[in-house]
């Protein structure tokens, strides 16, 4: 038995783990975009603390891998799959067989399309190489215009600013991300990133970043009124969107992400997905729904291994989807959380 995993993240890292463990006799491969070996991805934060050593950031050491038969492909971008001779078909035109799939290939930033010609300006935070490019852009002390500000971005704002230095928030529908917030309770959450020393303009919209004119900060955020701010460095924060293209011909069921069962199981018997890349059906919701953090996704990769060896398991959430207010007026959110 062959199992492949797209995606090196949490969910594919941990089905790998309980993939071995219950079946030590299958092949197991993970294909990988990235150049790195599984790390966490959460904790890249702490670049700022000083933390600059990618090998600091690893789940399992090198050794792992070899130790428990995993073949790890790194840097190879799976462009098609073909369901009907369980085949992947990579970049440089090598295909792969399969006997089982589990897609784990998680998001990408969203950003909306007014701002698709700003990317270049903007500093993301989604990998180790450009949290450190983004570190090495940002002066001791330096100023961060946040765009969006979804949950992730907000816990990297936390430790900007107890690392002196300064968040603006430009917030928008998407802020707090994917936490639902009210109309009615909205204005006590944004109350509370300014307890939390983040500025917050509310009542502007991003027309587009551009480069600074002379000394002083690198960029300036120009909004739709003309009126602009300058910052060192400028995130967009909009929330994820699913990485399904190469799965478009794959001819299982998606919608804005892979839609698969409480099962994790898709429209065919040989695919799984888990992740942020996956829509699973809630009879509770009766709907597909995505969730997010740690710890859920974490659980996804359990329950995707596990019935991929022969159970009969469903998911079921790990952590609540809750933005909690707390009583020093602050916010604190179970996606934070990263054990």
């Amino acid at each position: 038995m062959h199992r492949v995993i797209i995606g090196n993240g949490i969910s594919g890292s941990h089905a790998a783990r309980v993939l071995r463990e219950r079946d030590p006799g299958s092949q197991i491969t993970i294909i990988s975009a990235g150049a790195l070996l599984f790390y966490n991805r959460y904790d890249l934060p702490d670049v700022f603390r000083g933390r600059c050593d990618w090998t600091d950031y690893l789940v399992y050491p090198p050794a792992y891998y070899e130790e428990n038969k995993i073949k790890l492909r790194r840097k190879s971008l799976v462009t098609e799959v073909n369901t009907n001779k369980r085949t992947l078909t990579l970049a440089h035109r090598e295909v792969v067989t399969y006997d089982q799939l589990l897609v784990a290939t998680g998001g990408v930033a969203y950003v909306p399309e007014r701002l698709l010609d700003s990317i270049p300006l903007m500093h993301n935070f989604n990998n180790f190489r450009v949290a450190m490019a983004m570190r090495d852009a940002l002066p001791d002390g330096g100023v961060v215009i946040m765009l969006g500000g979804d949950a992730l971005g907000l816990d990297l704002a936390r430790t900007l600013i107890n690392t002196k230095h300064k968040v603006i928030l430009i917030a928008g529908d998407r802020t707090f991300w994917p936490h639902e917030i009210t109309q009615e309770t909205r204005p006590r959450f944004l109350q509370a990133l300014e307890k939390m020393h983040i500025e917050v303009i509310d009542d502007k919209q991003v027309d587009r970043v551009e480069h600074s004119n002379g000394t002083g900060p690198a960029r300036r955020v120009v909004f739709d009124d003309g009126s602009d701010l300058a910052a060192d460095v400028v995130m967009p924060f909009y929330g994820l969107s699913p990485s399904v293209d190469f799965m478009s011909h794959a001819g299982i069921d998606i919608e804005r992400g892979i839609l698969v069962n409480p099962q994790l199981q898709t429209t065919r018997d040989d695919i799984w997905a888990a992740g942020d890349v996956c829509q699973i059906w809630s009879p509770e919701h009766n709907a597909y729904r995505f969730y997010y953090g740690w710890k859920n996704v974490k659980m996804m990769g359990d329950v995707a291994a596990r019935n991929m060896t022969g159970d009969d398991v469903s998911f079921t959430t790990a952590v609540d989807e809750i933005l909690q207010l707390k009583p020093d007026g602050t916010i604190y959110s179970p996606f934070w959380e990263y054990d």
